[in-house]
């Protein structure tokens, strides 16, 4: 009963995230790697038959279990009574969630960051550059440092994108350092919306050109402007003109592209003059 208690205390009395003392960090330590050995069933047997030798390579027949601080972990007057006494039913697993075999150091949430981009970013693809300032461990002192990360978009990336940097947070002597991760997003464009690997433009036109036909000059993303005859054609509020392959790239096939999608803003006049509106009602619009 008393191995009992102790094997389902000992864990939660050195948790470093209740026990902050240097000594604890270290015992805690020494149960999670005895915790090891007693869980895998090849590393208990050979312990159980040739003892601490055993698991640091001393097995007859050269067969060699590499474990991390093994004088360390069976050197305390507890920890051998326990992987001689208990299975690893007795011990609460959970216990040790977080923790690492040979390691009781937890790591840090990620910490996001937003990386806007514009839509011709996202058509050729680029490299960004972002700088981060961070705490860091240097022989043994805390310091503050920038580092520069790269990042190399490539085209046809989506908004919400994420791109990671494992352990390049916080540096601490008690806790793993959190990931970094950097999410695409779109900054707003003087023509464009992105709608998946299409580009949304609106086109603003008079009630006259919606009824009489007209052409328009329409902006391109990757720069300069296309010319679209609707002289023959009556244009309405539910006109909708796809321009083949002039959206952005597909994420998993670059070499193809969406569309330009055009709608249209149909601007009305604010009032007609008594005489233009005698010449309409005379007029078959039918």
């Amino acid at each position: 009963m008393r191995l009992r208690k102790l094997t389902e205390n000992l864990p939660l009395k050195y948790h470093p995230d209740k026990n902050k003392s240097l000594s604890a960090e270290e015992r805690f330590k020494e149960i999670a790697e005895a915790y090891e050995v007693l869980s895998d069933k090849k590393k208990r047997d050979i312990y159980d038959s040739y003892g601490e030798e055993g698991l640091k390579g001393g097995v007859p027949g050269g067969q060699v279990i590499s474990m991390a601080k093994t004088s360390t972990i069976l050197s305390t007057e507890i920890l051998p009574q326990l992987l001689h006494n208990f299975s690893e039913t007795q011990i609460p697993s959970k216990t040790f969630s977080g923790v690492t075999p040979g390691s009781h150091k937890q790591q840090d949430p990620a910490l996001e960051h937003d990386l806007h981009v514009t839509l011709e970013n996202v058509l050729n693809g680029c490299t960004k550059n972002m700088k981060i300032t961070r705490k860091a461990i240097h022989s043994g002192r805390l310091t503050t440092e920038d580092k520069i990360l790269t990042i190399n978009i490539k085209p046809g990336w989506k908004a919400g994108t994420k791109v990671t940097f494992p352990k390049e947070g916080d540096q601490s002597s008690s806790k793993i350092p959190a990931d970094i991760v950097f999410v695409i997003r779109d900054k707003p464009h003087q023509y464009f919306k992105r709608d998946g690997s299409d580009i949304k433009y609106t086109a603003n036109i008079t009630l006259k050109q919606a009824l009489c036909g007209c052409t328009i000059n329409v902006p391109l993303l990757g720069g300069g402007m296309i010319l679209l005859d609707y002289t023959d054609e009556v244009i309405s509020p539910q006109t909708v003109k796809r321009i083949a392959r002039q959206g952005l790239p597909y994420p998993k096939e670059p070499s193809r592209r969406g569309d330009l999608v055009m709608n249209f803003d149909i601007r009305f006049p604010d009032r007609i003059q008594p005489s233009k509106k005698n010449i309409k009602r005379s007029t078959s619009l039918d």
